[in-house]
């Protein structure tokens, strides 16, 4: 895909704000296993960078997604995966339904403050015993006159101890599974108060191998009371409108990974440059050189992939294939790169400030997170015509 001024105009941008605003910061933010998601998302908000590809009359630039895109990919240089991975839920997950299937005055309630980053969102999709099997969720909204009364729990849920709203996803029916589930703005907080809505209990702060500055939470909702009038479009296309939103997540977090992977690669190359073993450096061995090779290769394969998937998204067509192929490459890359980086780097590969091994930990959400490898590898044997449709 061919970038204009415009798209370098934004990456710039951004490029300072992660300079002078997040990356000083990040190694505290990592040790608080926190940062202040209002006070960053409200800079980025001012920017104009958290509605890139929103409607104009909400806040947002309505460019095409190619300019989200860019966006994670520059996120990848902040020094932590915890903060692109918070920003993104806001931009990519919680928030592509609700702009294109939420009423005016849903928009105006929830998705213009988003966009201004002035509240922080989340998206509700795991429980406990439904993580990639987005089908087998049991959280439920039943109707109650001009209400929707909610009970059930959701599980690794980025922002949600921050969060103002979650966007979730949970059974309004009775009928199959795929056309049971409805999409529902929720407030986590009583307005002002910033108290917890009556019925929703922050059960515990999930502690993580990686993402450290990012909060999880599981969170229960009993007898929670919302307007029906926050249903996202229509009842029962919660499924649909989710592996929509899924579609953009999964190019988001495929194109995230990328500067990351140039980052670790770069910054080993620097080190064996400098490393001295047997009376030459590290990167003088040309295994070493010829593995870094590779590394790179397959990082400028995934760059290609990710953004020819982005390019056809643009153009208007179906890219479930393309970016479930994106996603699943882009975790086992990381994956990948982390390790041998890791190891080129020897004890200081082992150390927990090096930037390596916090790609190492954080990194490996890559494979789970957004649907595991596997739930890839079966939406793609699905599309090649190997495996049947649901329904089929």
């Amino acid at each position: 895909m061919q970038l204009t001024p415009e798209h370098e105009q934004i990456r710039d941008t951004l490029k300072r704000y992660i300079a002078e605003h997040i990356n000083p910061h990040v190694d505290e933010w990592e040790a608080a296993q926190m940062f202040p998601a209002h006070e960053v998302f409200k800079g980025l908000g001012d920017l104009g960078l958290l509605g890139l590809t929103k409607p104009v009359e909400y806040g947002g630039m309505g460019l095409d997604y190619s300019y989200s895109m860019l966006m994670a990919e520059t996120m990848g240089l902040v020094n932590c995966g915890a903060i692109p991975m918070a920003v993104g839920v806001q931009t990519d997950m919680c928030t592509p339904a609700l702009a294109r299937f939420g009423s005016d005055e849903l928009r105006r309630e929830f998705l213009a403050p988003a966009i201004a980053g002035d509240q922080v969102g989340c998206i509700g999709v795991s429980e406990p015993g439904a993580g990639s099997d987005v089908a087998g969720i049991t959280s439920r909204a039943r109707r109650d006159g001009d209400d929707y009364v909610i009970s059930g729990q959701k599980m690794w849920i980025t922002n949600s101890l921050q969060a103002d709203w979650m966007c979730m996803l949970v059974n309004t029916g009775e009928g199959p599974m795929h056309k049971n589930k409805s999409l529902i703005i929720v407030p986590m907080r009583d307005g002002p108060s910033g108290k917890l809505t009556k019925g929703i209990e922050v059960a515990q702060k999930i502690r993580k191998i990686g993402m450290h500055a990012s909060d999880t939470g599981l969170i229960y909702f009993d007898e929670v009371r919302v307007p029906r009038r926050n249903l996202i479009g229509q009842e029962g296309q919660g499924f649909i409108y989710q592996m929509q939103q899924f579609q953009e997540e999964r190019l988001w977090a495929a194109a995230n990974a990328i500067t990351g992977l140039d980052v670790a690669i770069r910054e080993t190359i620097e080190y064996a440059r400098q490393r001295r073993m047997f009376g030459a450096t590290l990167l003088e061995q040309q295994w070493v050189q010829f593995k870094l090779v590779e590394l790179q290769t397959e990082v400028e394969a995934l760059r290609a992939l990710t953004w020819s998937a982005g390019e056809r998204y643009v153009a208007g067509e179906d890219v479930l294939q393309w970016a479930s192929m994106a996603k699943l490459k882009a975790g086992r890359l990381t994956r990948e790169v982390a390790d041998t980086c890791l190891q080129f780097w020897g004890g200081m590969g082992f150390t927990w400030d090096n930037r390596v091994s916090r790609l190492y930990r954080d990194g490996r959400l890559g494979s789970i997170g957004g649907g595991a490898d596997e739930v890839m590898m079966g939406i793609i044997a699905k599309t090649m015509g190997m495996a049947k449709r649901a329904g089929a």
